[in-house]
């Protein structure tokens, strides 16, 4: 028996796009693959509107609580992606994974805020999500 797949996404608060990648990702294929959620700089609560996109979207992240990057799960995961450009890390030497970055989309700096912003923010990550999973069934 083979083990599944383990993916942690980071950001920097973990209280939004790391968050929205890891409930779109379960929501996509449950238990299937091992999926995590971190922060460089945890915050202290999650993005409401994040919340209520996923919600939308036919995913929960709404019990999740922002935490920071565990060393040993940084260690142990298959891949581990960086969402939006503000977050830094680096792979410990021994890490078994691999490291990406997903420089996710922005609507503010069109002029776009409130829900539409965060609609097209979870958009552009479950478009991202998708094609992550499916690299991983491959």
């Amino acid at each position: 028996m083979t083990s599944r797949p383990a993916v942690l996404f980071v950001c920097v608060g973990n209280g939004g796009k790391s968050q929205m990648a890891a409930a779109l990702a379960v929501a996509e294929v449950g238990d299937r693959v091992e999926i995590h959620s971190a922060g460089t700089t945890p915050g202290t609560k999650l993005n409401a509107e994040s919340v209520a996109a996923i919600a939308e979207a036919g995913a929960d992240m709404s019990g999740g609580v922002p935490k920071g990057v565990d060393e040993q799960l940084l260690r142990a995961v298959d891949r581990t992606v960086l969402l939006g450009g503000d977050a830094h890390l680096t792979l410990p030497a021994d890490a078994r994974g691999t490291c990406e970055r997903w420089l996710t989309d922005e609507p503010a700096e069109r002029g776009v805020d409130g829900m539409e912003r965060m609609r097209l923010i979870r958009d552009d990550i479950h478009a991202r999500v998708r094609t992550l999973l499916a690299e991983l069934d491959d």
